[in-house]
């Protein structure tokens, strides 16, 4: 039986460069699909246009305007490809316009010297944190399994300083971790103003930037186990803000952090 996110993710090749897919009701967001569903289609693309020469490094998705309930085009460019890296761009099109657009970098990785700064927080292991249910939401949030530690969105009106938020998260049903679905993760966290006024409200990321620290080895390592993901606000000023936000596999391995742009009201 193929997984929802494989679902999600086929893709009919038109042409050379150009590919057709068609948005899934299992990601649906408030307005349009998820913004990660998008940003693992675009990395999904990208990788047929450079046929695999190497693992993707870093992903920059932009969203331009809303993604409709109908069949959508995605282009592909390789920009420049040498003996280590290759760079590759892509534009998801529907009714003749540009909806979603990314860059990429992929990269053959030697070894190297290795280090980790951001080391993963003490917490209690995912069997022993409750997943949380929301009653009301988008669809999307029941393709994951989210199991909070702290910074959960209980809409109680109640402002915070902290909006930092730490929690398990794997996909529903559980799935071997690869690229695409680690790039989905990157954005699963709820728009930081939501978190910071305990409340609803109208805001949507209009540029995430993913860095993958993973290598493929990692994740077949990793299989489907919880990822320890953590997000946190910066500054929220005249409708815009930034929030970051790594992940973490149970063995404290820090597989991608990432930096999204998000317009907000209110």
């Amino acid at each position: 039986m193929t997984h929802p996110f494989d679902e999600a993710l086929q893709l009919q090749r038109l042409d050379e460069h150009t590919l057709q897919g068609q948005t899934s009701p299992v990601y649906d967001n408030m307005v349009g699909p998820f913004g990660g569903i998008l940003a693992a289609t675009m990395l999904h693309a990208l990788q047929q246009e450079t046929q695999s020469q190497g693992e993707p490094v870093s992903v920059n998705v932009n969203y331009a305007g809303p993604v409709a309930a109908t069949p959508f085009e995605i282009r592909t460019q390789c920009l420049r490809s040498n003996r280590s890296t290759t760079h590759a761009q892509a534009q998801l099109i529907q009714d003749g316009q540009v909806a979603v657009y990314a860059s990429a970098v992929f990269a053959r990785r030697h070894e190297t010297w290795t280090a980790q700064e951001q080391a993963r927080p003490e917490v209690p292991a995912a069997a022993q944190c409750p997943r949380q249910r929301l009653d009301v939401g988008p669809r999307w949030l029941g393709a994951y399994d989210m199991r909070f530690i702290e910074g959960e969105l209980k809409l109680d009106g109640q402002p915070r300083e902290d909006t930092s938020s730490l929690l398990w998260v794997r996909d529903e049903p559980p799935r071997a971790l690869d690229f695409a679905a680690l790039l989905a993760m990157s954005d699963i966290f709820f728009p930081r103003s939501f978190i910071r006024q305990q409340q609803l409200g109208i805001a949507g990321t209009i540029a995430l930037s993913t860095h993958f620290h993973a290598t493929a080895e990692t994740l077949a390592r990793t299989g489907s186990q919880h990822l320890l993901a953590r997000a946190r606000g910066q500054g929220f000023r005249r409708g815009y803000f930034d929030q970051s936000a790594q992940l973490w596999n149970a063995d404290g391995e820090l597989l991608a952090s990432s930096l999204q742009s998000v317009y907000y009201k209110g």
